[in-house]
C-alpha cells in the first residue's frame, strides 16, 4: 500500500464514528476538480507512511478512535488492500472504504470476506458525461461504464453493509438533466449525497466554480423522486 496522508481524527469521514483517514496515492481517474491533486499524481513532495508508521499509530489510538476510512486516490488500485484492512480489523476497527467504483471485483470480495464496515462509491456524473467528467475526454464520446455500473449493483444488491452513492457538483459539468440522469440510473439507493465543488489550491485544474445554494437544494429535490434519502453534505439543509 502506498499511504501518502493520514489525518488523525476525524468527525466528517466515517459519520457516526470518530475516525482516522488514510490517504491512498495514485487514481485511475483524472476528475479536473478534483482537489487532491498532489495524491492523484503521486507528487514525490509527499512523503510515504511505512506500513510499521500506520499500525504503530492506530495500536495507541485504539482507545480513542472506533473506525478508519481508506479513501484516495483509489484504494481499490492496490492489491495489497484486502491483507492491509485485515490488518486494520484486527486491532478491532471498523473499515469505511471510499472507491470511484472501478474494480468491481474487488469491491465484491471485501464485502463478501467481512473486511468493510461501510462504502461511499462516487457517482462523477450522467453515464454521458462519465468521460469529459473523469479527464478522458473533452466531450462527450463514449466512455466505457461496465465496471462501474457493476459496482452500483453489487452495492444495490447486496445487504451486508450500509453505503451512499456521492457526488460533488461543479457548475460546469452538472446540470438539471444530469442529475436527473443520475437520479435514474441508482433509482432506489440507500442514501445519495449531493456535495458542492470547493475551490482549492490543489484543485487539478482550475476555473470550476460551485452553483448557488438554492440550485443544489433544487437538484436534492428532483432526486428524491427517485432516491428518498438524498441529502445534502456541508450545505445547510434550510
Amino acid at each position: 500500500m502506498l499511504i501518502l496522508g493520514l489525518n488523525k481524527t476525524t468527525l466528517l469521514d466515517y459519520p457516526g464514528f470518530v475516525a482516522a483517514t488514510l490517504f491512498t496515492g495514485g487514481c485511475n481517474f483524472r476528475c479536473p476538480y478534483c482537489h487532491n491533486r498532489d495524491l492523484v499524481l503521486k507528487d514525490q513532495s509527499l512523503v510515504p507512511l511505512s506500513e510499521e508508521e500506520i499500525f504503530a499509530f492506530l495500536q495507541k489510538r485504539r482507545n480513542v478512535l472506533t473506525g478508519v476510512c481508506i479513501t484516495g486516490g483509489e484504494p481499490t488500485l492496490y492489491p495489497d488492500l484486502p491483507e492491509f484492512i485485515s490488518q486494520i480489523r484486527e486491532l478491532g476497527y471498523l473499515v469505511k472504504l471510499d472507491t470511484n467504483g472501478t474494480n468491481p471485483q474487488m469491491l465484491g470480495d471485501l464485502i463478501r470476506a467481512g473486511l468493510i464496515d461501510y462504502c461511499a462509491m462516487d457517482i462523477k456524473n450522467a453515464p454521458d458525461k462519465y468521460g469529459v467528467t473523469t479527464g478522458f475526454s473533452t466531450d462527450h464520446s463514449a466512455f466505457d461504464l461496465t465496471a462501474v455500473e457493476r459496482s452500483v449493483q453489487i452495492l444495490m444488491n447486496q445487504k451486508r453493509i450500509p453505503y451512499e452513492f456521492r457526488t460533488t457538483i461543479v457548475k460546469e459539468l452538472h446540470d438539471e438533466t444530469d442529475m436527473l440522469a443520475i437520479a435514474r440510473w441508482i433509482s432506489g439507493a440507500d442514501a445519495y449525497f449531493l456535495q458542492s465543488y470547493t475551490d482549492s489550491s490543489g484543485v487539478l485544474c482550475k476555473g470550476f466554480h460551485a452553483h448557488p445554494d438554492e440550485t443544489l437544494h433544487a437538484y436534492a429535490a428532483l432526486c428524491r423522486q427517485f432516491i428518498p434519502n438524498t441529502f445534502l453534505r456541508g450545505i445547510s439543509e434550510n
